[in-house]
């Protein structure tokens, strides 16, 4: 069988992300946690296949042997007839990588000369102009994302963010063409391809915008960015189900855990929002760093006092800027924050066997730690949350898990979350 569609996320948010904006167009989507297997079936009836990867702050060579192991699967196994890379739609890299080194990989394996990427994602306020990020009307270096903790982004410029990565060249897909629609775009790239732009970077203001390049781009054998232009070629294309099923919702009130490990503007805001209304535990970073079980076990202890409340308990690592940098001064920046995803990875252990069965998670870092330590391996996409945030489910064992990206959902996200359908 084939699909219309196979993607490479570098990270586990923004796989949920993806797929929820294709399933909300009508596709059935499937997500894959981590490389599939050679010997791995590409599920029937699926019109997408979206495989999670963890790759954005690994090593250039890991991440790039990951992402040409999926690209083989997805062409071989599931017959994609087209490819996408998708990556933050606040385009998180550093100048090592890992988005332009990715992006040359994949277009070399498919004997691709030129790349358009759209990181715009409308519905969520991230807007590209004249080849600038804007992330709630703000340029991306002044949003609050240039005091990431691990992929700061202290330029809004993308070519020249992009440029230090790629062999080749970038170049902007200027929004007055694009608004010309698909002949003029065509043109546009052909123009840039003389002059040896084979990274294009696409201005997107609008879900309108996307909707043209979706037309222009459908034959495109390789795309990259956010999460907008996938659902923009999912909207234009055909599903191949015959029979539509409603996307799930959580059936019912179950034993429910808050993760937070994000330090995102938004985050650090719904985090605050959650204390007033929950009860809140926040990890100790040196208690962290020094890996007692003991210590693990005690907020465990805690979270299983709370699981009958009205609302779930939250667990959380999130901090503002100034105190990020106080931590990492004391302690390291790879330290602490290694130490912080171990202590998730075991406390998801121990929550786990205590009978919990639903997590919902703050960061694309943590995402990746919980849903790894849970031991899943394809998930089912059901209905959205919020834009970018659906809840996703393990059949296998009825896990359930919204993995929400750092700025993503509105202030009170983790409560809306908790709305369960009967």
């Amino acid at each position: 069988m084939s699909i219309q569609l196979g993607v490479i996320t570098d990270d586990f948010t923004g796989a949920s992300d993806i797929a929820s904006f294709m399933s909300d167009n009508g596709w059935r989507v499937v997500q894959f946690i981590g490389e599939p297997s050679p010997d791995a079936v590409c599920p029937r009836d699926a019109d997408a296949v979206v495989i999670s990867l963890k790759s954005r702050s690994a090593a250039v060579d890991v991440a790039v042997r990951q992402s040409l192991n999926c690209l083989r699967w997805l062409r071989e196994t599931a017959a994609a007839r087209q490819i996408y890379f998708k990556y933050c739609s606040t385009f998180d890299s550093t100048p090592r990588g890992n988005i332009g080194q990715v992006s040359d990989a994949l277009m070399s394996a498919l004997e691709v000369r030129q790349l358009v990427h759209c990181p715009a994602l409308p519905q969520n306020l991230r807007t590209v102009i004249h080849g600038h990020l804007f992330v709630n009307g703000v340029l991306l270096n002044q949003s609050g994302m240039e005091n990431h903790p691990i992929n700061p982004m202290r330029d809004a410029n993308l070519i020249r963010v992009l440029s230090p990565q790629i062999r080749g060249a970038a170049g902007s897909l200027d929004l007055a063409v694009i608004q010309q629609g698909a002949a003029a775009i065509e043109r546009q790239l052909a123009a840039l391809a003389t002059r040896g732009i084979d990274h294009v970077i696409a201005d997107t203001l609008t879900a309108d915008d996307l909707d043209i390049l979706a037309g222009a781009l459908t034959d495109s054998p390789l795309l990259a960015g956010g999460s907008g232009l996938a659902g923009a070629l999912a909207k234009r294309l055909p599903t191949i189900q015959k029979h539509a099923t409603p996307a799930f919702s959580v059936p019912a009130r179950q034993p429910a855990v808050v993760l937070a490990g994000s330090c995102s503007v938004m985050t650090n805001q719904q985090v605050a929002h959650y204390r007033q209304r929950a009860a809140h535990f926040m990890l100790d970073v040196a208690l962290c760093i020094q890996a007692h079980e003991s210590y693990i076990t005690q907020v465990a202890d805690w979270v299983e006092q709370h699981l009958a409340d009205g609302l779930a308990p939250l667990v959380y690592a999130t901090q503002p800027p100034e105190v990020i940098a106080q931590i990492q001064r004391q302690y390291g920046e790879q330290r602490a924050s290694a130490a912080v995803e171990d202590a998730f990875a075991r406390l998801t252990t121990q929550l786990l066997a205590r009978g919990v069965t639903i997590f919902i998670v703050a960061g694309g870092e943590t995402s990746g730690t919980v849903v790894k330590q849970l031991g899943v391996s394809q998930l089912e996409i059901g209905r959205s949350i919020a834009p970018g945030v659906p809840w996703v489910r393990d059949k296998e064992r009825g896990l359930a898990m919204a993995l929400k990206s750092g700025n993503f959902g509105t202030e009170d996200f983790f409560m809306s979350a908790q709305e369960y359908a009967e």
